[in-house]
């Protein structure tokens, strides 16, 4: 098969037949062997019903659907489990995403080789106070964090090698790096192309300004869990082995001190500093060795409750 589409959806049951209909008309356009994965993210309207539709009438277009929200990485995750096409692409189900960038992206995965291609909507018709200047400044951060020179980390039109996600894990709210997920998952063939960006015809947004917030936090914890997420006793355990040692080390000298009669044990803010450090460092020891039993036996992580699945997984 040449391209799975996978497609996250809340509540988007107005778009989804203008979606279907303009997917159908470009991978015919140009002879694709396709699918669609279309995950519905547990939606309260009739998004699921529309999914139904579709499948009845074209057998290429499958859905999963959540028994309640668990975000947008739970549903990307659950569709490239089930991706079989040769290139994965992803975009989001409001219309904002135009599938005529299809054909392109796949042949800059097929053709000029690169793992991963994400789109840049150089021209955007959000608020500039509430996305854009934000949007600005977060993907400046994550370029500057990464290493990774992207314009727009969270376009959700992206097409990847299917290697790439058979590989890598997505969970919480990671999307927005998975470029970043993938380059230190070994694929750093990372490219990047404008892609058009159209106003919103049908809903609402569904992200709100807190977003932003969690971006940085989730940045954070990828920077951390691709340098120590196996092995979080590296991390803590050093930090926690070198204030224990100094602590130990003020300890000695405080002891030292009020053997030669210098100062008093008690009253002296050098022995209550020295214990601070001791404490410290025994406590980071020991989150350290606490992660490292639960990296080991988390089995948990991705397990999302599905109430319907018309596609079974192909890891």
């Amino acid at each position: 098969m040449d391209i799975s589409i996978i497609v996250p959806l809340f509540n988007e049951d107005e778009s989804l037949p203008h979606l279907a209909e303009w997917i159908d008309r470009v991978m015919e356009e140009h002879h694709f062997d396709y699918e669609v994965l279309m995950i519905d993210d547990g939606s309260k309207d009739n998004s699921w019903a529309v999914i139904e539709e579709l499948n009845a009438k074209n057998n290429r277009y499958k859905g999963v659907k959540f028994r309640r929200n668990y975000g947008k990485s739970a549903a990307l995750n659950v569709g490239f489990a089930r991706a079989m096409g040769d290139v994965v692409i992803t975009m989001d189900a409001d219309l904002q995403d135009s599938p005529d960038e299809v054909p392109e992206l796949y042949r800059m995965i097929k053709e000029d080789g690169y793992d991963l291609v994400s789109g840049w909507k150089k021209k955007r018709y959000d608020s500039k106070l509430a996305k854009n200047i934000p949007s600005k400044f977060f993907n400046w951060t994550t370029r500057k964090m990464s290493g990774i020179y992207l314009h727009d980390f969270n376009c959700g039109l992206k097409a990847y090698r299917r290697d790439v996600v058979k590989c890598i894990e997505v969970y919480g709210e990671m999307h927005r790096y998975i470029p970043v997920i993938a380059k230190w998952a070994g694929f750093s063939k990372i490219g990047e192309k404008v892609v058009q960006h159209r106003k919103r015809e049908f809903g609402v947004t569904k992200f709100g300004l807190d977003r932003f917030v969690n971006g940085y936090l989730d940045l954070m914890s990828i920077m951390f869990m691709s340098k120590f997420g196996k092995q979080p006793m590296h991390f803590f355990g050093l930090i926690g082995s070198m204030s224990f040692f100094l602590g130990f080390l003020a300890f000695v000298v405080v002891c030292i001190m009020r053997l030669c009669g210098s100062i008093s044990l008690t009253n002296s803010v050098w022995f209550y500093v020295s214990m601070l450090f001791i404490l410290m460092g025994t406590m980071l020891f020991l989150a350290g060795f606490i992660g490292e039993l639960v990296c080991r036996n988390s089995t948990t992580r991705n397990q999302y409750l599905i109430e319907k699945d018309m596609v079974e997984s192909n890891k």
